[in-house]
């Protein structure tokens, strides 16, 4: 029994002893990449801050009671909220995660992605084969700009 003591003992020396409180993990958004969430801001938030704006955006509504918060690229990055003195009212991790719709299609090297909802049509992701985004995103863009009465500038 002596010797279980010790052992117990050398543990709790080595390891240190553990917080009764685990602290509480920062609270995640997850938006969808080229889609848009409205989230809320705590009361007397004047100044909001995306750690990596080629992964979020985030625009404060004129209200000040909530942000959009835009995914842009693949990855997590850091929001933060101050208040008009500069202190931190909100700390959060933003996800940005692919459409469940697209269906991707790899050969080799090559990826090609299709937006399936219900139909599979091409469109445009990171990471496809730069052929296969350049055609998808040139026929988009002509389509868009025929939308807005344009010429279309087509191919």
């Amino acid at each position: 029994m002596p010797s279980r003591f010790w052992l117990i003992l050398t543990f709790i020396v080595a390891f240190g002893p553990t917080r009764a409180h685990p602290e509480t993990p920062p609270k995640l958004l997850a938006v969808v990449l080229d889609q848009a969430i409205v989230a809320k801001l705590p009361a007397g938030a004047s100044t909001i801050i995306i750690g990596n704006p080629m992964i979020a955006d985030v625009t404060m509504l004129k209200t000040g009671a909530a942000m959009v918060v835009t995914g842009k690229g693949y990855g997590q990055t850091n929001l933060i909220a101050l208040d008009a003195d500069g202190a931190v009212l909100l700390e959060e991790q933003v996800r940005v995660l692919p459409a469940r719709t697209v269906v991707v299609l790899q050969n080799g090297t090559s990826h090609v992605s299709y937006s399936c909802n219900p139909d599979c049509m091409p469109t445009v992701q990171l990471g496809d084969d730069p052929k296969s985004f350049n055609d998808a995103g040139g026929e988009i863009s002509s389509r868009n700009s025929y939308a807005m009465g344009g010429s279309g500038g087509g191919k």
